[in-house]
């Protein structure tokens, strides 16, 4: 029976600091990234061996600037790769040089392990054993495999129990822990009652993986889990068969094939360089492109993130023009939402997708409101004067050039940028405002000349009524405004889009 780990899934907050530490610092390969199968919206990272082999990966699923998760009960607590025992001591001083969270060596089941914690704060056990690779990586010390991982469980009975479903039996005892091993690898299962739960978030982790030997073999497993009462089903990775299940005490099981791996459609030698969209979202192809996060692998040119009042990232195109469009979702959305409208408007243009501060019922927003078209003006006022600062910064930070930016804001986003042109003439020059109102009670005076402004309404849109005053004020203050009403409500509509190429054009 093919035993032990195939992959351990987890999640993280910031895409190129896991490529820094994972690629960069441990030296394991990048081997796949794809979107996510399950939401294609989420970039989904596979490091391993030189091949990727069953036993050798860990994945992550990014949450780019996602909130962040808990370790606890019913989760996977630390992950360990296997290295070779002399190169503990040059881990160790790696660790400190760079300034990485490190600790020990100590012993621990008689082995001698040095814990690290990823940018995410994620442990990651470094074991010094001879465990041999499927396809070694470059570098004396580099890592071999998976050596195991650690599970924090308020019933380590039941799970190790679960686990000899996937071909683990009691290896020993050592306290709170019971240790599972199969073939390859061990598991940890730390009896660990009084913790508080987990919460999925980055810097947690998802699941973990086990190893079966083909599809039959899965579906196998998939009769015997009905069985036990833990119904699942089977899905197609692509690059592997797999079916989900939680054992008893929560924590997230995952049954793979071995097969047939990452070289499926990539050269051995070119594992890892092309982004790959799940075949379910051909369709949407085009946009997941330039939603999904971007990032430079170690040695490669990139841009440095500055540290700016908003949560923002770019899309950078094969070709760029010079020119940037800054995007303002609307209610409920995030940076990424309008990228795709972006690239539309130009394909060659950069795009800046922030995302607003405020928060309702866990949507994002820009300001706090009151009701419907009531708005709570002192955060209004409050949230575009940071934004000016934040163009400000981006000016400054990224070496941008004012002449070179248009804004696009849509429904709460386009009500932001309509308050700032008033409130900070000269942040804004050039917009885009669709499905734009007036949100200032007060507008104050302002000198507009050589803005240029496009708003778009919609002729069924419920808040059309309140769309003249905004339009009435930019003109007021010398705005070159360009006001059109669509055949649409509240929703984007092509021909949106039409407007706004032609607009933009001139």
């Amino acid at each position: 029976m093919t035993t032990g780990i195939h992959h351990v899934t987890a999640i993280t907050g910031n895409v190129q600091r896991n490529v820094d530490f994972y690629a960069g610092f441990l030296g394991l390969r990048l081997v796949k990234q794809t979107g996510g199968f399950e939401d294609a919206e989420q970039l989904h990272l596979f490091y391993g061996d030189a091949l990727g082999s069953p036993g050798s990966l860990v994945t992550f699923l990014v949450w780019q600037d996602g909130a962040a998760g808990r370790a606890g009960l019913g989760q996977v607590a630390e992950i360990a790769f296997a290295v070779p025992p002399l190169s503990i001591g040059t881990w160790l001083q790696r660790a400190m040089e760079l300034g990485l969270p490190v600790s020990g060596p100590q012993r621990e089941f008689g082995e001698t392990v040095l814990r690290l914690r990823d940018p995410d704060g994620i442990t990651v056990k470094l074991v010094g054993i001879d465990l041999p690779s499927a396809a070694p990586l470059p570098g004396d010390g580099a890592p071999t495999r998976l050596r195991g991982v650690t599970i924090l469980t308020d019933d380590a009975e039941a799970v190790a129990d679960f686990a000899a479903l996937f071909g683990y039996s009691e290896a020993l005892r050592d306290g709170p822990f019971i240790r599972m091993a199969s073939d390859s690898d061990v598991l940890d299962i730390r009896q660990s009652a009084g913790f508080v739960g987990a919460a999925q978030g980055a810097g947690a982790f998802d699941h973990v993986a086990f190893r079966g030997p083909d599809v039959e073999a899965v579906q196998a497993m998939r009769l015997s889990l009905q069985d036990r009462g833990s119904a699942t089903a089977v899905h197609d990775r692509k690059y592997f068969t797999s079916l989900y299940v939680r054992e008893p005490t929560g924590v997230l099981f995952e049954y793979a094939t071995d097969g047939p791996g990452f070289t499926v459609d990539e050269n051995p030698d070119e594992l890892g360089q092309t982004l790959f969209i799940p075949p379910q979202d051909a369709a949407r192809e085009a946009d997941l492109r330039v939603m999904l996060p971007q990032f430079a692998l170690p040695g490669h040119e990139r841009m440095p993130m500055r540290d700016l009042p908003f949560i923002h990232r770019f899309h950078t195109p094969d070709d760029p023009d010079g020119s940037v469009i800054v995007l303002l979702h609307g209610t409920g959305g995030s940076e990424a939402d309008l990228m795709p409208l972006g690239a539309r408007l130009n394909p060659r243009a950069t795009l800046l997708g922030v995302r607003g501060r405020s928060t309702e019922e866990g949507m994002n927003r820009w300001f706090r409101r009151i009701d419907a078209v009531t708005y709570d003006q002192a955060d209004v006022r409050a949230e575009a004067e940071a934004f000016a600062g934040f163009v400000e910064g981006a000016l400054r930070g990224y070496g941008l050039s004012a002449d070179k930016l248009t804004f696009l804001g849509y429904s709460n986003g386009a009500n932001l940028l309509g308050a700032i042109m008033r409130l900070h003439p000269s942040a804004v020059r050039r917009a885009i405002l669709l499905r734009g109102i007036e949100v200032l009670e007060n507008p104050p005076a302002a000198d507009l000349n050589g803005t240029r402004v496009l708003m778009t309404t919609g002729a069924r849109d419920p808040f059309a009524r309140v769309a003249p005053a905004l339009e009435a004020s930019l003109s007021a203050a010398g705005a070159d405004l360009d006001a059109r009403q669509v055949n649409a409500g509240h929703e984007l509509v092509p021909e949106d889009l039409a407007i706004a190429q032609a607009w933009l054009a001139r």
